[in-house]
């Protein structure tokens, strides 16, 4: 089956001065790739007539589908429409649907109409117009010499709403397209490289039609199996094999499949387990209560939490003891025990955690260097802590710490 390559050109000034981030690219490529399309290169190209119509000619060479955002606004630095008018060599006329369209866009918010915003209806003659129903620039497509192209708005939810209702689904007619199954196994608490060492075996046994790929990320690692062929239920089925032979020998690292998130995944673990959970973060800040109240219907375990940044609040909130402040300092073992007891009695919950350390980037001793933290849980009838050693970048720090703090918890909730 040949493979159908896709070119997707994001055309903006704003995107190359960095003011506006290119999720449309992100987001076409992910749908392409549910399909079985192959992107093959994203082109991001400023608002210069020269170098846009180099694009285009460079996409037509290599691709078989080409998606097209931005440009199509009504001032005088939107190109696309005039310079693809310019590439296919036919003239921009008045397209009488899209002027109704347009019109009936601003009649129903009640707008009113500038010439600049009728002119949004006149389209290259050779295009087909593809209506917008969430604004005013119209899509266009485009069909050369075997080559398909399509033209929509850089803004993001009229770029979908086209390429849900209109690209996405034209795609199978006009081209023969594999099916491909992805499954995504999450783990925490192992690195990338470990982890690969740890299912080398079972890696190198992998069938011909089934890949794997490493996605680490801040403080995790996904395994993304990707199957291939003409069956979806037998891919899906030959997948799961894969996923069950592997499972035994990481699945204490393994904490969710697919689009579930660690918080979701702790969540689960609470509410069957009918457990409660309270925090007390210091260098944090509030992060990871931030996370775990992210998670619709967190109210029925999460009991709580407090913030004593400053060590007055640790013994007057948490009671931690003035004699273990001044003995071992804020960021120490002893210290985090003492917070994640004093939340749990304070909150009355079944687990408390704790987290104390050095953010950075300033704080650091040769003792306790930047990206110094304690964590801990306790429970009834134990305290589990443990010591990282981060970097020197604070936000990172804080994000690093509350993946720590969310595996401790989970891995207390499975042990004890």
């Amino acid at each position: 089956m040949k493979v159908v390559r896709a070119e997707i050109i994001a055309i903006g000034d704003e995107l190359l001065y960095g003011q506006i981030v290119d999720t449309n690219s992100h987001w076409i490529s992910q749908e392409l790739d549910l399909m079985g399309v192959k992107v093959v290169r994203k082109t991001t190209v400023g608002d210069d007539r020269k170098d846009i119509l180099a694009a285009f000619a460079s996409a037509e060479a290599r691709a078989d589908i080409i998606l097209i955002t931005g440009g199509l606004g009504p001032t005088r630095d939107d190109l696309t429409k005039p310079l693809m008018a310019e590439y296919f060599d036919c003239p921009i006329v008045e397209n009488p649907a899209a002027v109704e369209a347009v019109t009936e866009f601003f009649k129903k918010r009640g707008r009113e109409m500038t010439p600049l915003n009728i002119l949004q209806g006149h389209l290259p003659s050779c295009c087909t117009y593809v209506p917008n129903k969430v604004g005013t620039a119209p899509g266009m497509w485009f069909e050369r010499n075997g080559t398909y192209w399509m033209s929509m708005p850089g803004v993001p939810h009229e770029m979908k709403k086209l390429m849900t209702d209109f690209v996405l689904p034209k795609l199978p007619t006009l081209f023969p397209l594999p099916i491909i199954v992805h499954r995504m196994v999450k783990t925490v608490g192992i690195g990338e490289s470990w982890l690969a060492d740890l299912i080398r075996e079972w890696e190198n046994a992998l069938p011909s039609t089934i890949r794997l790929a490493y996605l680490p990320s801040l403080g995790h690692v996904k395994l993304r199996l990707t199957g291939f062929g003409t069956d979806k239920t037998e891919i899906e089925n030959d997948i799961q094999k894969q996923i069950d032979l592997v499972l035994p020998s990481i699945e204490k690292y393994v904490y969710g499949y697919d689009s579930e998130s660690l918080e979701t995944a702790i969540g689960k673990l609470l509410s069957v387990n009918k457990k409660t959970v309270a925090l007390a973060e210091s260098c944090s800040g509030g992060y990871i209560s931030h996370l775990i109240t992210s998670i619709s219907g967190s109210s029925s375990y999460f009991q709580g939490a407090v913030i004593p940044y400053h060590n007055q609040y640790k013994e007057e909130i948490l009671h931690v003891k003035n004699e273990t402040l001044k003995s071992f300092g804020a960021v120490s073992e002893e210290t985090v025990k003492e917070m994640a007891t004093g939340v749990l009695e304070l909150f009355k919950s079944d687990f408390g955690l704790a987290s104390s350390g050095v953010a950075g980037p300033k704080g650091g001793t040769e003792e306790k260097p930047v990206g110094t933290v304690w964590i801990a849980c306790a429970g009834e009838g134990f305290i589990e802590t443990k010591k990282l050693q981060l970097t020197q970048d604070r936000i990172l720090n804080i994000q690093l710490t509350g993946v720590a703090v969310l595996n401790l918890l989970r891995i207390c909730i499975l042990e004890k």
